[in-house]
């Protein structure tokens, strides 16, 4: 039996989570090796969490549910969220771990079917790594 690769989730309060909560309420089935964890904005994720999420908490992968143009705080929350993404990537070669663990895309508030689709994704990808 193959073991369950667990992804950690960060989602936006206002944009993601309804879409994720979507695919949960349209019964759109995508691993149970996900948790989620919710933020006001993309862009105030710390990439020492995810390197404590990888390092100290055993996640396979991390995944950013980013706000993009949709973000009620910032106007340039995607440039800010990638900017994080890119520093997290860099800590996470320094640290050993491969930079492809981490995933960012935006999910709306009706993106449903792309989220399950990034993380089905997403999860053979990381299979690939482990």
């Amino acid at each position: 039996m193959e073991r369950e690769i667990k992804v950690l989730v960060f989602s936006t309060n206002t944009i993601s989570d309804p879409g994720i909560d979507l695919a949960g309420a349209s019964h759109l089935d995508y691993p149970t090796g996900v948790s989620v964890i919710s933020v006001p904005c993309s862009s105030g994720i710390d990439p020492r969490w995810i390197l404590y999420a990888l390092k100290d908490q055993c996640f396979d992968g991390v995944f950013i549910a980013a706000d993009g143009e949709d973000c009620p705080f910032l106007s340039d929350c995607t440039k800010r969220t990638g900017e994080i993404v890119s520093r997290a990537q860099a800590l996470l070669k320094e640290n050993g771990l491969d930079p492809r663990r981490l995933k960012m895309a935006a999910i709306c508030s009706v993106c449903a079917e792309p989220f399950v689709n990034h993380i089905r994704k997403f999860v053979e990808s990381l299979k690939d790594l482990s």
